[in-house]
This record gives C-alpha cells, structure tokens and sequence, in this order.
C-alpha cells in the first residue's frame, strides 16, 4: 500500500520430493543408492531384485529392515508372478529392527551422513538429486568406510529390554 514498506514472504515451496533406498555393506565400507519418485511395494521389489543381480552367488544376502509396510515379503507377491517372488524372497534373510529403535539401522546412520554430506542443499530436480546421490556414493565407495558394528548381544538386550516380553 502506498506509504507503507513493501512486505515480502519467503515462503518455502516444495517442488517434489524423491524417495531413496540405501543398501550398506558394513564389513566391506560398500553402498549403493538407488533414487526412485515413490518408496512403493514396485519400487522396494525393483531395489531387491538389484541387490540379487549384483551379489548372484550368494546363498543368502541379509537385510536388516525398518517396520516401513512395503519392506516385507508380501511387496514382491504384489509385483512378481508367485514363484518369482518366491524364489526372490528366499535370496534373503529378513530381520526387522524394533519399531522404537531405528538407531539400531546401521542404514539409518548410513544415510545420516548421507543427509549432512549431501543433501543439505536445495535440488530442484530428480536428476540432480541422482547426480549428487551418485557423487556421494562414488566417493564413500572409494574410501570404503566401514562401520565396525559393537553392540554385543548381551548390551543390547539390556538396553533393549522394555521391547522385550518379560518372562515370569
């Protein structure tokens, strides 16, 4: 108005967002990245059938999961003919970190670093975000950082006991 200084708002404004899965190999300091638009059942089977295609071999690989609802056996039964799903759900071993624990996730620290290394900047597309993911990882490949987990058994059901039942 006039007589009066002129105002203006920063208002923040989203342009997307994008979903990411990380896989970290904790003993060899590997990773991989892998940016999709949704964290789907389609999305989450794609990532699965990825780490089978690179660890062919392997009689077992292990997945230490949050309790997100598509990180389950059943998202490869929505996407697969049954026995393809079948046959990809058993390449993996599932363990489940407790729902009030996600700090156990060696992943979730994974992309903590992840977080404050790359993405404390403003990505305006999916492709950028690809680039700079891609970067990242490249990088952290290369130096192989490796996390030496060392919570024993015993420690952890201490600290975890409230998630325990208490047996009589």
């Amino acid at each position: 108005m006039p007589g009066h200084p002129a105002r203006v708002d920063h208002e923040y404004r989203r342009c997307g967002t994008v979903n990411f899965f990380v896989a970290f190999e904790p003993l060899t300091g590997q990773r991989t990245v892998m940016v999709t638009e949704r964290r789907g059942n389609a999305e989450f089977t794609a990532q699965l059938q990825a780490l089978q295609l690179r660890y062919p071999g392997a009689t077992k690989i292990r997945l230490v999961l949050d309790q997100l609802s598509t990180h389950t056996p059943a998202a490869l039964y929505r996407h697969l003919v049954p026995h393809d799903a079948r046959r990809l759900a058993r390449c993996f071993e599932w363990i489940y970190t407790p729902k009030h624990a996600s700090w156990l996730n060696i992943a979730e620290m994974e992309w903590s670093v992840l977080e404050r290394q790359c993405l404390r900047q403003r990505l305006p597309t999916q492709e950028a975000v690809e680039r700079e993911l891609s970067a990242w990882e490249t990088e952290r490949n290369k130096e192989a950082i490796k996390v030496e987990w060392q919570l024993g058994t015993v420690a952890a059901r201490l600290k975890l006991k409230r998630h325990y039942p208490q047996l009589e």
